[in-house]
């Protein structure tokens, strides 16, 4: 049973001159929408600050307010200019934890591992903790204390949008790193979404030759999934499974548009065997008897067991053949 049909509720925290400093965004360039576009799929943002000195980023703004997020001054406290917009930040994400049981999601919007505490203490008290930063700007550390990562990526002029799509390669400003324990609804979409023509489009199919290389990290939680389990697995639950070892794990900068297609491809490999049950696609071992429930390997087994149960039962009771 899978227990995510509530609606996520979620708050957007922002380090505002972290996201636009040295990071190849400019703040007049800053476009939240694609990345919040990510977060709306998950649930409702309930809650948006942006933290900064807006002194020296009044042109961005305009553009925060027309996505409802609140702007909060952080003026420089030191004479060399700098603020303490991270320390505020993390205060109010710890009041807002506390007081507000019903927020269940915190997205931090930075790359400084500084904020690698704060995502412990949120996800200390249940709470998923979402990353939100440039990957080339990103510290490792506060990759492997969120449980899911959001990239962003600077706007690509025309030409160079044009090249990739030439390549075969998809062209985005936000691309999601990966889905957690609580917010993998839309991958599980699409990854139960698999069937024949995903396996057959597994292979490189552009003609630019975008090469698809299928990560040993997938293989390795595909065999551990499926070996301990007892019937079909949602396709959700592996990319879980592959997030929380990897949380910005990304299947497309594997070479796979989709998650099914890395599934499709798994499959070509006999790792594993597509199910599908009514509308929904599962997954499972490649040995998978559907009319039983388990695997032919499990299947022998239990008949072994039923056998020498059978020679047991065949000997008599040696008290009752004293008593006669």
């Amino acid at each position: 049973m899978n227990g995510r049909t509530e609606e996520h509720r979620i708050a957007l925290f922002i380090d505002f001159e972290n996201l636009v400093t040295n990071t190849g965004i400019s703040s007049a360039s800053f476009d939240l929408q694609p990345s919040l576009d990510r977060l709306l799929e998950k649930g409702k943002v309930v809650f948006r600050r942006a933290y900064c000195d807006w002194s020296r980023f009044g042109e961005a703004k305009i553009r925060l307010h027309e996505f409802g997020v609140e702007l909060i001054d952080v003026p420089p406290s030191t004479r060399a200019g700098k603020n303490g917009a991270d320390m505020r930040l993390v205060i109010d994400a710890l009041e807002l934890c506390y007081a507000r049981e019903s927020i269940d999601t915190f997205v931090i919007g930075s790359g400084d591992s500084d904020f690698c505490p704060l995502a412990y203490k949120l996800r200390e008290n249940g709470r998923t903790v979402i990353g939100l930063a440039v990957k080339e700007s990103t510290s490792p550390l506060f990759v492997k204390a969120c449980d899911e990562f959001i990239y962003l990526r600077p706007r690509q002029s025309r030409s160079e949008k044009g090249d990739k799509d030439k390549s075969g390669r998809q062209s985005v400003v936000a691309e999601e790193a990966g889905h957690g324990k609580r917010g993998a609804g839309r991958h599980g979409r699409d990854a139960g979404r698999g069937g024949k023509a995903e396996a057959a489009q597994a292979a490189p199919a552009a003609k630019g030759g975008a090469r698809t290389e299928v990560p040993e990290m997938a293989r390795e939680v595909v065999q551990s999934l499926l070996g301990r389990a007892t019937g079909p697995v949602n396709p959700s639950q592996i990319k879980e499974a592959i997030v929380r070892k990897e949380p910005d794990f990304d299947e497309r900068e594997h070479g796979f548009s989709t998650f099914a297609r890395l599934l499709a491809a798994l499959e070509q490999e006999g790792l594993l065997r597509r199910i599908q049950q009514g509308r929904q696609w599962y997954v499972v071992a490649p040995d998978f008897d559907v009319q039983t429930g388990h695997g032919e390997g499990k299947g022998k087994k239990r008949a072994a067991h039923a056998e020498e149960d059978e020679d047991l039962e065949s000997y008599p009771d040696p008290d009752e053949d004293e008593s006669v």
